[in-house]
């Protein structure tokens, strides 16, 4: 049986304005689509929520208006467990309004998850990454 407030989720998040940028797989997951329209699937996680030890990308995000998904800061870590070291201080992000991290791990290497992070940036222009340009 469903749980209606997942049941309610997934309404909110297939009305998003970004639709076509972002879209939900399953209660839990979504995919985001980045500027090339390569898509990544993240696993939607409490704010404190623990990581192993291993590399990922991450993404502090909220929910607009609509439901819809809205990323406050992209990034990438090698270490899931200490990902603000040297990032954005969770409180700036929920400062700007962050409820939600969503998150990966990926073994394809540092420069795949730099790519992967420029090329969401490029696209969503969170409010607590500074400006990226092509």
């Amino acid at each position: 049986m469903y749980d209606s407030n997942k049941v309610n989720l997934i309404k909110h998040l297939f009305s998003h304005r970004h639709q076509a940028q972002a879209s939900t797989t399953v209660s839990s997951a979504i995919i985001w689509r980045g500027q090339s329209g390569k898509e990544y699937q993240y696993e939607i996680h409490p704010l404190n929520a623990a990581f192993k030890p291993l590399p990922g990308n991450y993404i502090y995000a909220r929910q607009g208006d609509d439901g819809g998904w809205i990323p406050v800061y992209v990034a990438q870590s090698r270490g899931l467990h200490q990902r603000l070291e040297g990032h954005v201080r969770l409180e700036d992000a929920v400062a700007n309004g962050a409820t939600y991290l969503h998150a990966h791990y990926s073994t394809a290497g540092q420069a795949a998850r730099c790519d992967e992070e420029r090329d969401l940036i490029l696209l969503w222009q969170p409010v607590c990454n500074e400006t990226v340009t092509t």
